[in-house]
């Protein structure tokens, strides 16, 4: 097949071609900009366009297939040429259920936690060697591509993200794929550019629970109401497993899992994470790995790429850094460092970087979600606010949502970076939570931070 992805450097995207080039298709695409890692990733395969740009003529009929991106716009010339042309447009979406119809597709989809849950699922098979296909959203130990395909594989493995599929079709993408076995993590408002009430946020969930398949499983987070709400609920036909939070206990800055198998030392911890478990092991078991090698596996996940990633560590001193953006996963993220580390001071940095969290109306969201910090900072850029076109906020506007008086606001990174580089950290966790760069910050530079 002869494929051309229209934003081919987004990171889903690429992964999305590198993967159909290993499966021997024919592949080109186009973006505006591209930039490292999707980049050099995709000049090594020899797939880099020659010229950023969008270029009509690439668009012809011998294309059997466009792959249109969430990056490009409406008015894209190359996807306005391809829909003249009646050239077949698929959505990310689309297309991985296309390349899946015929397969076991497993799901896991929630607000918070679905590119942990989804690593550890992957994690566990492959440390067990059984191959599945896949799409996740984070690079992992030991995988080449975020996405891999194959003909012969029985089952795949995507991670369900309820944002838009493409500019021309507004369904989330995890609507597409109905699947045989799904999960259920957590619900808690998102997106506030698209879903404005956490009502329609809601909905978008109900109706991914009802896209599963006649006598499909869906495994869900009971702990989270809104979820035990929806899949209950649900007169959908199909099996519903229940999980909680595991026991477990914290020694000497180790969390152990209680289990059958004896307490077994992991390499994450976190009330979230180990909820995470829970859920992936359900998964897993309906998978064909039973309890005993999922807990063989599992505790040598060390997480997913940005997940609570631990970037340095000596003496008393540890660095994390955290996707952490909306307020459960910020909350969530902030108590469990602090729980792991009760000994250490807790300095909890958070980049305002999102729509919804750049949003004055949302802001409130954040009420209490850093209060189990010794320090706590949040840094936005005024120039962020204006490239998206919201409201200018103000830092009172978010010392008052946050209600910390002692709560630090940066809006310089040069000033923020300065703050950073004169801390103190004996005896004291650094905890940096974005899903941006701080205004391009050198997380390097961070790392020499520690003392010697």
């Amino acid at each position: 097949m002869r494929i051309h992805f229209i934003a081919i450097g987004g990171s889903a995207m690429h992964n999305l071609a590198i993967a159909l080039h290993q499966k021997g298709y024919q592949i080109t695409g186009s973006d505006d900009t591209i930039h490292d890692p999707s980049k050099s990733r995709l000049e090594k395969k020899g797939l880099l366009p020659e010229s950023f740009g969008w270029f009509p003529e690439k668009i012809t009929n011998e294309l059997d297939a466009v792959i249109l991106g969430m990056h490009a716009k409406i008015d894209n010339p190359e996807l306005i040429k391809a829909q003249d042309l009646g050239l077949k447009i698929y959505s990310y979406p689309e297309f991985l259920y296309e390349q899946s119809k015929h397969k076991t597709r497993v799901v896991i989809g929630g607000s918070h936690g679905k590119t942990t849950i989804t690593s550890m699922i992957l994690h566990v098979l492959n440390y067990h060697e059984k191959e599945v296909d896949y799409m996740v959203g984070a690079q992992l130990e030991g995988f080449d591509t975020m996405v891999h395909l194959t003909e012969e594989n029985d089952f795949i493995v995507l991670e369900g993200d309820e944002y838009l599929s493409s500019p021309i079709d507004r369904r989330p993408k995890f609507h597409l794929y109905q699947p045989n076995i799904a999960l259920l993590s957590g619900v808690a408002w998102d997106h506030i550019n698209v879903f404005p009430t956490f009502e329609n946020y809601i909905e978008q969930f109900q109706v991914f629970t009802d896209s599963l398949v006649n006598g499909g499983i869906m495994v869900y987070n009971e702990e989270d109401e809104t979820v035990k709400r929806i899949v209950e609920n649900s007169t959908n036909s199909i099996k519903k497993y229940p999980y909680n939070l595991p026991e477990y206990f914290i020694e000497d800055g180790v969390t152990y899992l209680k289990t059958t198998e004896g307490d077994l030392p992991l390499e994450v911890f976190g009330d979230h994470n180990l909820q995470n478990i829970a859920g992936a092991k359900w998964i897993c078991q309906h998978m064909g790995i039973d309890e005993e090698d999922f807990y063989e596996a599992i505790m040598s996940f060390k997480g997913a790429s940005k997940r609570l990633e631990k970037i340095a560590e000596r003496n008393s001193s540890v660095i994390f850094k955290d996707f952490a953006h909306s307020p459960s996963k910020v909350k969530a993220t902030t108590t469990a460092v602090k729980d792991q580390f009760k000994n250490k001071k807790l300095i909890a940095c958070l980049e305002l970087h999102t729509y919804s969290s750049l949003n004055a109306d949302f802001l409130s969201e954040y009420k209490d979600t850093l209060d189990k910090a010794d320090e706590a900072v949040v840094f936005y850029s005024p120039h962020a606010v204006k490239i998206k076109q919201l409201e200018e906020v103000t830092e009172k506007q978010i010392t008052d949502a946050f209600k910390r008086d002692d709560l630090v606001v940066y809006t310089n990174p040069i000033q923020f970076k300065d703050y950073l580089l004169k801390k103190e950290l004996k005896d004291s966790v650094l905890l940096l939570m974005s899903s941006g760069n701080y205004g391009g910050l050198n997380f390097d530079d961070i790392k020499n931070l520690l003392e010697s």
